[in-house]
């Protein structure tokens, strides 16, 4: 079974119905028990780095979430679901005046922070629309992105990026005003910083590549 982790950010739907495709066993949960029963969790989203922690607070989602990755069990973090991963994030909460830069802890599952692109000539933020992953460090291809062109064209909606404090978790790159880590690979956790489920075919193969490990 796959539990897909719903914390109220984002749409589900399209998530669920790309992992169906490969997987016939497939749910939607904001139940810690329910999603612990699953074999591999997947932990998307869009929005705000510090709400997004708030709910997954909220919910009593955060030790599930570490539970989980201490046994063993495959875990993928898709857009946000990247960024949560990681110790902090530049990213305040557009929701509270005057917190706009704050460090904002995340699950420290992969130390490094979330940084916002910096504002350059011609560079647009936020980051948006089909833009090329390139593997990093050799042999590492062969995990999700197995058989997986490189230099295939994903699809990206964000502003801020991962910076992770050892490279050696660095599974592609891509560039957008000089290269950003665009997904990461540490043991039995992968994040991707651009959307499979929404990046046609090559998109679907990591997902596949995902539900086959």
């Amino acid at each position: 079974m796959i539990a897909i982790i719903d914390y109220g950010m984002g749409n589900l739907r399209s998530v669920q119905k790309a992992f169906e495709k490969f997987c016939s066993d497939v749910i939607v949960s904001s139940s810690a028990n329910g999603i612990l029963k699953a074999d591999k969790i997947v932990l998307p989203g869009v929005g705000a780095f510090k709400v997004a922690m708030d709910e997954l607070k909220k919910r009593g989602l955060i030790d599930m979430i570490k539970r989980s990755i201490e046994k063993g069990k495959p875990f993928l973090g898709i857009c946000l679901g990247l960024q949560l991963l990681f110790s902090e994030s530049e990213e305040g909460s557009p929701r509270f005046a005057g917190e706009a830069g704050k460090k904002i802890k995340g699950l420290d599952i992969i130390k490094g922070k979330v940084k916002r692109f910096k504002e350059k000539d011609g560079l647009k933020i936020p980051h948006m629309g089909w833009n090329q992953i390139r593997a990093a460090g050799g042999g590492r291809r062969a995990t999700i992105l197995n058989g997986v062109e490189n230099g295939s064209y994903m699809y990206f909606a964000h502003s801020y990026y991962v910076a992770p404090e050892d490279k050696g978790v660095i599974l592609c790159e891509t560039n957008y005003g000089g290269n950003f880590t665009s997904g990461v690979h540490k043991d039995n956790v992968y994040g991707l910083q651009f959307h499979p489920e929404k990046s046609q075919s090559a998109g679907l193969k990591i997902i596949k590549n995902f539900v086959q490990l």
